[in-house]
């Protein structure tokens, strides 16, 4: 391992690597012998000539789909081919009432528009927010730039946790660890040094260095694009993945059907051509669920902006669907149960060590590392002073290791080697010292070990404690009511922190999370995924975790039949959000987290993602219950045609009928039940959840409807008896689909019932006034009719309930 010369506390690393025994040049001491002055990166001037050749890495990152590929979507679908068709024909053989479908399409169609649009705004901005800013050194001083504006040839500055943005080659190096597994899949980090290639898509987990940029813009685009590929396992959607299953099968239902009805109403009325086109597309029209993939992707996007006012960055939307399927969500303690900042509140000396020097030590550490995490900005604030002791080589912060250390030089050249980390990692069990640690620990406090130690910092030997550092962590303010809303939703908290488990239960314990006593120290557990898994449902905080072992644990958890959620912000999480079903990241956290996270909580709140599981909640709960009113719609419409073209007879509907039917008993009460409230967590096998609801309600919805047709046949004569037989299977049909309305709205609440109440008015009120009579062709003629609709109505309601009961019981959710 190399190792860095004399240095003094900076933001950045300088210098190429130099060798823990290197001398320096007396002339220039951050120089080694024989070495260049340090890099100073590319001038202003440079950068405007390769700005003006195009050698910018300009390649378009975007948030969301494009505006026309929004636009196509939602236009050109299979769907609407087929409706905008039926509607031309219907402006040459029909009033213009019987084309009132295709008008509900276009509004349906812009109103998807219009939202995923809004959606895209929400994104797009809030991308801009959480987008990546790489330090890049321009005339010698550093400055964070857009992913956009790098150059070929910048001088790119690299530390724990940050991603590479491009290609590049090594030109400094500090330590310099850089993890390759989204690229390469394997999983330990790679010590580069200079004059090594570094490729877009991996991250620093150690150290730091700077590169030059060798590939930017469509050059290195390439391995963007294989970055992303290997990046991301996409969040699945069996809420989409479903609905395109149903409308595969629904077409293939469709087809011969309607090609059954055409033939069937020619024959049938082969002395009127025009009524006879007219009542066939009123048969093919309600077989599609059009608006059912509008209602979706309306649902997702107004998901996204309501997530978007909190500050949450959804960068892949399916995961809106993820999030409410989460039974078990994993928590790491640093920067989301507690906040980044500590606070050094105690310094304890061990076996009589001389304090000040301890004080002068610890400040030396502190200047020896230019990217210090948390608990080393705590200890640079508390001793700011080395006094006169000088770094010649340091070694960083792992997770891995869980320790620091450094060489340090007296005034008079002598040298001694220092760790500073995990008490119980660098003692061996048993050391008396772990006692006075195990007893600070259960008080939630934090306790890193500083100790001298024999030998190199590569491997170190005889460690003898000298001091314990005693931190306190600052609780988040929200922690508390957030743990008890996923344990109020039954969803398993899992604290899993590289910290000491003990002082991991004891944070857990003031937050109030269920099971915190419950602690299990990950060094323990076994190795075997079923073992390990039986381990994790038992327990409810892990500490002393390795990033490899946040891995495992939630393949472990998913094995189990789990569905799991990460959070985390430094680069020990990165794998394991990788691996999760849904991974959370902070907007403070390191590039790498958030590059590889489904969800990036811009506002660092974890009082956030109780929102986003109700978010989840709701979209994936109202689309499954507003499914069911599509589907049964479809199945009655297919139903009808086949005993149609079984009867040959006369469709009993007109285009007008079944817009109106559709447009009371579906379209307007499902926009409002897809965008209610609705904590109910999702459940699997939507299709199935679905389709065991709306089979039964489409087979007594078409039995009682053509029964009432075929009793209005026999009861009216004449030339116009037509119109009265349509009125009466109207009547019928919509009291049929008002009840199955009325099912899907339950639970009731005051505006369920109103909403309700709503659409039997307006179907009232179309049958009392005289014009909406004639411009819906529907006129109830006598009692008997009207009355026996009723009856049979109401006989299929009693069927929906007992069917309805059945299927429950039989299939239960």
């Amino acid at each position: 391992m190399t190792q860095r010369a004399d240095m003094g506390r900076g933001p950045e690393p300088e210098g190429p690597v130099i060798d823990a025994g290197a001398e320096l040049d007396p002339v220039h001491p951050r120089r080694p012998p024989g070495g260049g002055p340090p890099a100073t990166g590319l001038t202003s001037a440079e950068v405007a000539e390769r700005v003006a050749r195009g050698e910018v890495n300009d390649v378009p990152v975007r948030s969301s789909r494009s505006a026309v590929d929004i636009v196509r979507a939602n236009v050109l679908t299979r769907f609407n081919a087929i409706i905008g068709v039926l509607w031309v024909i219907m402006f040459f053989v029909a009033p213009i009432q019987d084309s009132l479908f295709g008008f509900v399409i276009i509004a349906n169609t812009g109103i998807g528009i219009i939202q995923e649009l809004r959606a895209k705004k929400t994104l797009d901005s809030l991308a801009v927010i959480g987008e990546a800013k790489p330090r890049v050194r321009r005339d010698g001083v550093a400055a964070a730039v857009s992913t956009s504006e790098i150059v070929l040839g910048d001088l790119v500055e690299l530390g724990p946790g940050d991603k590479v943005v491009v290609d590049g080659e090594i030109v400094e190096a500090d330590n310099l660890e850089v993890d390759e597994s989204l690229l390469t899949g394997e999983a330990d980090p790679v010590l580069k040094q200079r004059g090594d290639q570094v490729m877009s898509g991996s991250f620093v987990v150690a150290g730091g260095g700077a590169f030059t940029a060798t590939k930017v813009g469509r050059e290195a685009y390439a391995a963007q694009l294989a970055e992303e590929a290997s990046r991301f396992t996409l969040v699945h959607s069996e809420l989409r993945s479903g609905i395109s299953t149903i409308l595969k099968y629904v077409t293939w239902m469709m087809v011969p059907t309607a090609i059954g009805l055409i033939i069937s109403q020619l024959v049938a009325k082969d002395d009127n051509f025009k009524d006879s086109v007219a009542r066939t597309v009123g048969g093919i029209v309600p077989m599609i669920p059009e608006g059912l993939v509008l209602l979706t992707s309306v649902a997702f996007a107004i998901g996204v902006i309501r997530l978007g006012r909190k500050q949450c960055l959804v960068q892949e939307l399916p995961a809106i669907e993820g999030l409410a399927r989460v039974d078990v969500v994993c928590l790491d303690k640093t920067g989301t149960l507690t906040e980044g900042g500590m606070d050094v509140t105690e310094l304890r000396t061990l076996d009589g060590a001389d304090e000040e020097r301890v004080r002068a030590v610890l400040g030396a550490l502190g200047a020896s590392d230019p990217r210090p995490n948390a608990s080393l900005q705590a200890v640079i604030a508390a001793y700011p002073d080395g006094g006169e002791h000088r770094c010649t080589a340091a070694l960083p912060f792992s997770s891995a290791r869980k320790y620091s250390g450094a060489t340090l030089a007296d005034g008079d050249g002598a040298r001694s080697t220092w760790l500073l980390g995990a008490p119980d990692v660098l003692l061996p069990p048993g050391n008396p010292s772990l006692a006075e640690v195990d007893l600070l620990n259960r008080q939630g406090l934090r306790v890193l070990l500083l100790a001298r130690a024999e030998g190199t910092l590569e491997a170190p030997e005889e460690k003898t404690p000298t001091a314990l550092v005693v931190l306190e962590q600052r609780l988040r303010p929200d922690a508390s009511a957030t743990l008890r809303y996923f344990a109020d939703q039954d969803v398993a908290a899992k604290v899993i922190s590289g910290d000491n488990a003990v002082a991991v239960g004891a944070v857990a314990a003031k937050l109030g999370l269920p099971g915190a006593d419950s602690t299990l120290d990950a060094r323990k557990l076994p190795a075997e995924r079923e073992a390990m898994g039986a381990e994790l449902d038992g327990a409810a905080v892990f500490g002393r975790v390795s990033p490899q072992q946040k891995r495992d644990m939630v393949g472990a958890l998913q094995a189990r039949g789990h569905t799991v959620a990460m959070t985390g912000d430094g680069v020990n999480d990165v794998l394991a959000l990788k691996d999760a079903d849904i991974g959370v990241a902070m907007g403070a956290g390191s590039e790498a987290t958030k590059a590889v996270a489904q969800i990036v909580l811009l506002n660092n709140s974890f009082a956030t993602l109780p929102s986003v599981v109700a978010e989840g909640r709701r979209v994936i709960g109202n689309i499954t219950r507003v499914a069911t009113l599509f589907l049964t719609k479809t199945v009655y419409s297919v139903l009808l045609a086949i005993l149609v073209v079984c009867s040959q007879v006369e469709y009993p509907f007109l285009p007008r009928h079944l817009t109106l039917l559709s447009t009371l008993t579906i379209g307007v009460p499902a926009f409002f039940l897809a965008l209610a409230p609705n904590k109910e967590r999702a459940k699997p096998h939507f299709v199935r959840r679905v389709m065991r609801y709306a089979v039964p309600a489409g087979v007594i919805a078409s039995a009682a409807t053509f029964c009432a047709y075929l009793l209005a046949r026999s009861h009216y004569s004449g030339p116009s008896s037509l119109a009265a037989e349509t009125s009466v299977a109207t009547l019928t049909l919509f009291l049929v689909a008002m009840w199955v309305l009325a099912i899907i709205a339950r639970p009731y609440t005051w505006w369920r019932i109103g909403l309700v109440a709503t659409m039997g008015l307006g179907f009232l009120l179309v049958l009392t006034v005289p014009w909406l009579q004639d411009f819906f062709a529907l006129k109830l003629v006598g009692t008997t009719m009207p009355w026996t609709a009723v009856v049979i109505a109401a006989v299929g309601a009693a069927l929906l309930e007992l069917s309805w009961r059945m299927v429950g019981r039989r299939f239960p959710a």
